[in-house]
C-alpha cells in the first residue's frame, strides 16, 4: 500500500552504497542470491527460537533486496535480475513464516498455513496480472524502474516486512498476527483478480 511512496526515499539512500559496490565489481545478481541465503538463514533462526537473530536476518535480507536494485541501476538492469528479484522474494516470503511454524507447530501450524495460502492468492494474482500486462506492453506508472509490472494492493512489501518484524519481536502473538495479515492479503489478492477482470476484459 505504501511501497510507491517509500521507493524514492529508498533509492536516494541506497544509491551511494550501490555505486560503491558496483565500482568494486559486485553484481546485482550476487546480492540477490546472498540476500535470499540470509533470508533462509533467518527462517532457520526463527525455527530454532532465535527470534532476534531472525530479525537481524530479516533486516539484512531487505537491505540486500534494496542494494541489488541500486547496483542494477548503475550497471544496467537485466531480465535475469528482474526474474531472480521477484522469484526469490516469494521464496523468502514463504520460508520466513514457516520458520515460526516449525518453532511451535502446535500453536502456529494452522495460522502459518493460512498465511502462506494467502500469500499464494496475492502472489499468483500479482504475477498473472504482470504476465498479461507485459503481453499488452503495459507498464506501472508508480513503479517505472521495476523489471515487471507491479500491481499494488492493501498488502505490499513494506507491510509484509513490518509484520515479519512483529513476528520476531512478539513471537507468542504469531497466530493472531498471521491470521489478521492473512485476511489483509486475501483482500489484496481478490482486489487484484478484480483488477485483472476489469483491465483484461477485452482483447
Amino acid at each position: 500500500m505504501i511501497d510507491a511512496a517509500l521507493l524514492p526515499l529508498q533509492r536516494r539512500l541506497l544509491a551511494p552504497p550501490g555505486q560503491w559496490l558496483a565500482a568494486r565489481g559486485i553484481r546485482a545478481d550476487q546480492l540477490t542470491l546472498a540476500g535470499c541465503a540470509v533470508g533462509l538463514a533467518a527462517a532457520g533462526a526463527a525455527a530454532l527460537g532465535l527470534f532476534w537473530l531472525a530479525l537481524l536476518g530479516l533486516v539484512l535480507n531487505r537491505l540486500a533486496d534494496g542494494l541489488d536494485g541500486a547496483v542494477a541501476r548503475v550497471t544496467g538492469p537485466t531480465d535475469r535480475g528482474a526474474f531472480l528479484d521477484i522469484a526469490l522474494d516469494f521464496v523468502f516470503y514463504a520460508a520466513f513464516p514457516l520458520g515460526f511454524v516449525l518453532a511451535d507447530p502446535a500453536a502456529n501450524a494452522l495460522p502459518g498455513a493460512v498465511l502462506i495460502c494467502s500469500f499464494v492468492l496475492s502472489g499468483t494474482s500479482f504475477l498473472a496480472f504482470a504476465v498479461v500486462a507485459a503481453k499488452r506492453g503495459q507498464t506501472a506508472e508508480a513503479y517505472p524502474m521495476k523489471g515487471i509490472y507491479y500491481l499494488g494492493g492493501l498488502t505490499e512489501g513494506a507491510e509484509t516486512i513490518a509484520v515479519f518484524a512483529l513476528f520476531c519481536v512478539f513471537p507468542a502473538a504469531f497466530p493472531v498476527l498471521a491470521l489478521v495479515f492473512a485476511a489483509a492479503c486475501a483482500v489484496t489478492g481478490l482486489s487484484r483478480y478484480a483488477a485483472g477482470w476489469r483491465a483484461f476484459g477485452k482483447g
